[in-house]
């Protein structure tokens, strides 16, 4: 499972998770769990959805947040 933040044209981003990487090829995202960037419930998405469908057309870009097992080999840094 991976999470990523995709980063909606004239939108705030938002995360989602994704069995797997999205290939160039796809048309769309499918990612369950949508929430925003502090994994609070979104307020344009009804109760109860769990998966929403985004069109590439839509993201300005995509980010995949590390794994458990990568933030083991790749620490995030420290901030004061």
């Amino acid at each position: 499972m991976y999470t990523l933040i995709l980063h909606i044209a004239n939108q705030e981003a938002i995360k989602v998770d994704v069995e797997e990487i999205p290939k160039p090829t796809d048309q769309v995202i499918v990612g369950i769990n949508p929430r925003d960037r502090k994994d609070k419930d979104l307020v344009w998405v009804e109760e109860g959805v769990t998966t929403i469908i985004m069109p590439w057309w839509r993201l300005n870009y995509v980010q995949v947040l590390p794994g458990a097992e990568q933030k083991d080999t790749f620490p995030e840094l420290f901030r004061n």
